[in-house]
């Protein structure tokens, strides 16, 4: 009898080597909705939030906690230029669905400044059960 492969095991995994530049690539562009709540709660902020999409309306009535309200159409290196060239931004928007966060981080990219997409947005902030804030403040989380 034939030894059948999975559609998983089909396709050889890479090599380990491979598979680390891959997924620390991967993490320098991205964090997700846990880690940056961690950071918040142990006051490890060491990042700007924003939250790159919708009218100020939107932004008020539900936003992550500390999040500043920049849209991805205000990014501008005069605008960003009010931070440290070296400071890390960490861009999020409605979720999977929207690619708001993606327009805001090519921007800051392209303008030289470090960046990390925030995976989820809004949509994994509530997956993972975590608390908004409301208003046109950042609030705290």
């Amino acid at each position: 009898m034939e030894a059948r492969m999975s559609f998983v095991s089909a396709i050889p995994a890479a090599a380990p080597e491979v598979a680390a530049a891959h997924f620390a690539a991967r993490l320098s562009l991205e964090t997700d909705c846990a880690d940056v709540a961690a950071a918040m709660r142990a006051g490890e902020v060491d990042f700007v939030l924003l939250h790159v999409v919708g009218a100020p309306q939107a932004y008020a009535r539900r936003h992550v906690p500390g999040a500043l309200h920049l849209r991805h159409a205000e990014i501008s290196a005069e605008r960003m230029s009010a931070w440290p060239a070296d400071t890390l931004f960490v861009v999020y928007c409605a979720g999977p669905h929207c690619n708001g966060a993606d327009q805001a981080a090519l921007k800051l990219a392209r303008l030289g400044r470090p960046v990390k997409l925030m995976i989820g947005g809004i949509t994994g902030w509530a997956d993972e059960g975590l608390p908004f804030a409301e208003g046109a403040e950042p609030g705290s989380l």
